[in-house]
């Protein structure tokens, strides 16, 4: 019987007490413990989260919550328990990642293969400044309805923003507009938002001040909140950005989550160090300051990026925005409303095949109503340089339906080209970039660890066939290598498909 075979006769023997193909031998009578059926994962090695050694042990489970880890092939079995075999895996804990996009995505496909499919187990909504609203409805229904992944949610300030201003937001705000944001950012925090986000590159982000985020950075802060940022930019302004960032969390006395870190044009490649010292020296004042990384050299966002200056129709300032990112065959196209066969093209050949100029092309783009891209401008040096420092976590910036390969590869892209094939990080490092790392951000104690007492989110990989398998060109396909998912203690994912459970929890501090 091969490992995929034995993986689901045991898991089937775990979760339904039904002896398959005599996987076991003889089948044990009915599981014991508060909460339900009890199992015992064996023979794989357990990545805790922490960071440490991997190490052989066994690892009991019961009522959704790990009991005990213990010594490896010598199991003292209770009543009832059943066996998962996990010779040649490795046990770690469920995936969280902390910057996800998955906020319509759950409503529409909740069973979420492309998530559960790279082990993850939570994921947090609302980032770069957008969330759903109010969060207390949205938090309600996925309790209602709920997911196969458990699900937290951040507050945003673009959202925050646009309920106060309406339409007139292309300007600073006022005193009294930025003190009834700072009312809404509470109401959304005592509702289960677990910190505030911002996407200040963004069309209605970018119009705020340094002093609006600092007073709704205080307001997230009275609820324990953390500032997640996707900076006012990861280009040429990049430094300034960062310690505008800083500046934010440091006066609002909030800890500073940095978004899909990057170093995202050609006049920055190379200048990790100036952000490594930026960030360090502020840790070293005192200052809590973590941050996100994703493993690819290429971003996804909306055309209008490339021109911060917002003279769209500048050929001279549009052009300047094209050569930053190392020319116009760097942009391709993801989605455009307006003209669908553009889609997956450059803005080189779409220029030719129009008979135009890029910059022209550009500015016809925004007037015709915007398209998103993907721009490969960032530099792989650069974000092995940001893994390498172990206040940067793994995060997608993806989500169920991304046009990016990163929505549904980024954690084994990690596990199988950063850390096998490329040895640029060791397992155990990167298993704590992905787990223990966001569990502590977000301040979930029973999460992202293999310890007594954590919660039974984990992930069984096999180390030597983990891999990405999404691209640029087919970003929905589904990465390989990962052989079990439980979340709350229920297979989510099983030997490549979906298993139809739903057993993912509103985490954080949800209040009816």
């Amino acid at each position: 019987m091969n490992q995929g075979a034995r993986l689901r006769a045991a898991l089937a023997l775990a979760l339904t007490g039904t002896l398959v193909g005599g996987f076991l031998g003889t089948a044990a009578a009915e599981a014991s413990g508060p909460a339900g059926r009890c199992f015992i994962v064996t023979g794989g090695r357990v990545a805790d989260g922490s960071g440490g050694p991997l190490r052989q042990a066994d690892v009991r489970v019961c009522g959704g919550t790990i009991r005990e880890v213990g010594k490896a092939h010598r199991p003292h079995k209770h009543k009832g328990e059943r066996v998962i075999d996990a010779a040649g895996l490795i046990v770690a804990p469920g995936f969280i990642d902390i910057h996800n996009h998955s906020t319509d995505g759950l409503v529409e496909e909740p069973l979420a293969a492309s998530q559960v499919s790279q082990g993850i187990t939570t994921l947090v909504v609302g980032a770069d400044g957008e969330s759903p609203f109010p969060i207390a409805d949205y938090l309600r229904d996925r309790r209602a309805h709920p997911a196969a992944v458990n699900v937290m949610a951040l507050v945003g300030h673009a959202t925050v923003r646009q309920k106060v201003m309406g339409e007139d937001y292309k300007r600073p705000a006022n005193p009294p507009e930025i003190a009834r944001m700072a009312k809404i950012v509470e109401s959304e925090m005592r509702h289960g938002a677990v910190g505030l986000s911002s996407g200040l590159e963004y069309e209605v982000g970018s119009w705020s001040t340094t002093e609006e985020l600092v007073a709704l950075g205080r307001a997230a802060a009275r609820h324990g909140g953390f500032y997640m940022t996707h900076t006012r930019d990861e280009a040429d302004r990049s430094i300034e950005a960062f310690t505008e960032a800083i500046a934010i969390a440091e006066r609002g006395g909030l800890p500073l989550q940095i978004s899909h870190i990057k170093l995202g044009t050609v006049g920055v490649w190379g200048k990790t160090s100036e952000v490594f010292r930026l960030v360090e020296a502020a840790q070293k004042r005192g200052m809590d300051i973590t941050a996100d990384c994703y493993p690819y050299e290429a971003w996804h966002a909306n055309i209008e990026i490339l021109v911060p200056s917002k003279k769209y129709d500048d050929p001279e300032t549009v052009r300047r925005g094209i050569a930053d990112v190392g020319g116009a065959d760097r942009i391709t196209i993801s989605s455009c409303k307006k003209h669908p066969d553009w889609e997956n093209r450059n803005l080189e050949e779409i220029a030719k095949a129009e008979a135009t100029t890029p910059e022209a092309l550009f500015s016809r783009i925004v007037r015709d109503g915007s398209a998103n891209i993907i721009c490969h401008s960032m530099r792989e040096e650069d974000v092995l340089a940001f893994y390498g420092r172990p206040w940067v976590m793994v995060a997608s910036d993806g989500g169920i339906g991304s046009r990016h390969p990163r929505g549904a590869g980024t954690f084994p892209r990690v596990l199988g080209r950063f850390v096998r094939e490329k040895n640029a990080l060791a397992l155990p490092e990167a298993i704590r970039k992905m787990t223990s790392m966001p569990a502590y951000r977000l301040k979930l104690a029973d999460r992202g660890r293999i310890r007594a007492g954590a919660r039974a989110d984990l992930v069984l990989f096999d180390p030597d066939m983990v891999v990405d398998r999404s691209t640029f060109a087919d970003p929905l396909a589904l990465s390989d290598g990962i052989r079990l998912v439980l979340v709350n203690g229920e297979a989510v994912w099983e030997d490549g498909k979906v298993t139809g459970s739903r057993p993912g929890k509103v985490l954080g501090r949800m209040r009816d």
